[in-house]
């Protein structure tokens, strides 16, 4: 595992951007938590993730990137959660029972491993660019797989039950961390979701908390219109 030198005393350094989904999973986590943290952007469209600072931090070139107070650098965001979840249990994201807390994490994973990769900036480029695909293409590649995606999530939060007011539930987890990043961009890239009622049920349950109002793309210091 890769460290730097960090003292104890200092917050976790994040590096993000307003855009990425990922980095907007780790936001609300943080604020559910109360966690204080130093923000670097990372501005992806301007390809700052494969300078060689960055790229030495992370050899994917990805987002986020964590440097945890002992200099542990930590990449992915599902593994940021679980550290934060571990180093920060006073507001858990996870719930007691060993088959629930198995039932969110892969909802989780059902979007962060099976969704999300899809969209991704890199992928959308190599579908522009080697491939040849035009805009039409890759509009319909993204409603292809986003739109199919939030579809099984939406049948997974109804086997699940419908009378809580989050994904599993009356109070934000995991799941809900991870659905409404992949909802705002469904929005963005033009998705329509408006036949998943139980998903966007539970985004409003989300967005009306601060927690996630302030980790929207828009109220970040590095927001681009």
């Amino acid at each position: 595992m890769q460290h730097t030198e960090v003292t104890t005393e200092q917050a976790p350094k994040f590096y993000g951007y307003f855009r990425s989904s990922s980095s907007y999973r780790c936001r609300i986590a943080f604020n559910l938590k109360g966690v204080q943290y130093d923000f670097t952007p990372v501005h992806l469209k301007n390809g700052a993730q494969k300078e060689a600072a960055f790229a030495t931090l992370n050899p994917q070139e990805l987002l986020p990137v964590l440097v945890t107070p002992t200099g542990a650098v930590l990449r992915q965001s599902l593994a940021i959660l679980e550290w934060l979840e571990e180093t920060h249990p006073e507001v858990p994201l996870l719930p007691v029972e060993r088959e629930q807390r198995a039932l969110v994490r892969g909802f989780a994973q059902a979007i962060a491993c099976e969704i999300h990769p899809l969209q991704n900036l890199r992928v959308l480029q190599h579908l522009r660019g080697p491939l040849g695909c035009d805009d039409t293409q890759v509009t319909q590649w993204l409603h292809r797989w986003i739109g199919d995606g939030l579809a099984a999530c939406e049948a997974l939060l109804n086997e699940a039950g419908t009378d809580t007011r989050f994904c599993f539930g009356d109070t934000p987890g995991l799941a809900d961390i991870c659905l409404v990043p992949q909802v705002f961009s469904a929005e963005r890239f033009g998705v329509d979701i408006t036949g998943l009622h139980r998903v966007r049920e539970v985004c409003n349950s989300c967005n009306d908390l601060e927690a996630f109002a302030a980790a929207h793309p828009a109220q970040q210091p590095d927001y681009e219109p």
